[in-house]
């Protein structure tokens, strides 16, 4: 990227830290404030569906002190459009997951329905254009997990109906036709059923999303597909060897299908130093998060909370991670597949942000350090959510010729 001598500003290093002295003259802050809420900002991965089902005190429309999310916040951050991530844990299997599957997404419907003002429900790139013009903030659906359609393919149609625009084929297991990058030690990809639902995705107009996949199921995914293909939260493998991170070979390979990798804003997928930290006390964090999980099985709201607290007493204990590193993601997956291929998709809601990205409202900050690197207003605009409506436009396009008459 070239960096105008027009932009009058000074690069001072510190301690690795890039830090801005803004020179008398300077207009940096005030055009990139005019950009960043003029354009329409997407974000593809949000756990906060879990909130809305599970924790009784918490409103989607009030600004609430814990967590990441909220319509008062999201105003104040400029985010135009949120991908609400239907998730459920890998554990649970069969009838109960699609009942849970089926109960988030009644509660970002019904959060539509009782916020009309300030949220509307989008299911294409024109809705969440059209919201856009309204004033209104897009509330799109991501399923985080192949599990949750049961290996059936009319549960898939029935998630699609409601309005679920992505599927990340897998989670943290294998799904027994997907494999997962949490699958250590293994590597499968796609079987033959895999391959159909990838089939059907496209003919669906529900994006692929190959987050969490291991690498072969990446392979045979993007081999399988007529339409690109996202990964909803994932950065660079190079800058942090996080096996959900992508390596440069996929960041290409998902550009030159026509994709995007959103990066995402989790410190361990961020931080070389940070990831290596975590891996040492990985067994005991999983044991303790497990003695969670089974002494609250019942208490989805006060299981919510205690891995929130497990979270901040290891955050305590780690690395600390800067907001700058999701900069850095950006300018390098730029680099390696190019402008036309990176968004942002933060996990907010779903895991530990670093250091001054601590909710929604710092989003600007994003902005504004990338037209300080001298990226151009249209390339920013790309990243900050026109790269992923193109997708989803392409998306749709795929489907429409799939579904044409005569079309099998």
């Amino acid at each position: 990227m070239r960096i105008s001598f027009l932009l009058a500003f000074a690069v001072v290093l510190l301690s690795g830290t890039i830090l801005v002295a803004t020179l008398p003259g300077d207009d940096t802050a005030a055009r990139a404030k005019k950009l960043h809420f003029g354009a329409i900002v997407v974000d593809t991965h949000d756990d906060t569906p879990q909130r809305m089902l599970f924790e009784g005190a918490y409103d989607l429309g009030k600004r609430d002190a814990k967590g990441h999310i909220d319509i008062p916040r999201m105003r104040e951050g400029g985010l135009d459009a949120i991908f609400f991530s239907i998730y459920a844990p890998t554990s649970l299997t069969g009838p109960p997951v699609v009942k849970r599957s089926l109960d988030l997404i009644d509660a970002v419907r019904e959060a539509a329905r009782k916020y009309p003002d300030d949220l509307m429900l989008a299911t294409t790139a024109e809705e969440v254009r059209r919201a856009h013009r309204q004033g209104r903030i897009a509330a799109l659906m991501g399923m985080e997990g192949g599990h949750m359609i049961d290996s059936d393919l009319r549960a898939l149609r029935m998630y699609a109906a409601l309005g679920v625009r992505y599927l990340t084929l897998t989670h943290s297991k294998g799904t027994g036709w997907a494999g997962s990058s949490g699958d250590t030690g293994k590597n499968d990809g796609l079987t033959d059923f895999g391959r159909e639902v990838v089939r059907e995705l496209n003919r669906l107009g529900v994006m692929v999303d190959i987050s969490h996949v291991s690498d072969q199921t990446f392979t045979d995914a993007l081999e399988t597909s007529r339409a690109p293909l996202i990964a909803s939260h994932s950065s660079c493998r190079a800058i942090s060897n996080h096996p959900r991170n992508m390596t440069d070979d996929m960041i290409r390979a998902l550009a030159k299908k026509g994709g995007v990798i959103q990066i995402t804003y989790v410190d361990t997928f961020l931080s070389q130093e940070l990831y290596d930290a975590e891996e040492a006390i990985r067994d005991e964090r999983r044991a303790r998060m497990a003695e969670i999980d089974k002494k609250f099985a019942e208490d989805e709201a006060r299981k919510l909370e205690e891995h929130r607290n497990l979270r901040k007493e290891y955050d305590s204990r780690m690395p600390a991670v800067s907001w700058e590193k999701i900069v850095e993601h950006i300018d390098y997956a730029v680099k390696v597949g190019g402008v036309d291929h990176v968004g942002l998709g933060s996990d907010f809601d779903g895991a530990t942000m670093p250091k001054g990205m601590e909710d929604v409202t710092q989003l600007p900050k994003i902005t504004e350090a990338l037209l300080r690197k001298g990226y151009s207003e249209r390339d920013i605009r790309k990243i900050l959510g026109e790269n992923l409506l193109r997708v989803m436009g392409e998306v749709e396009r795929v489907s429409r010729e799939m579904n044409a008459p005569g079309q099998k």
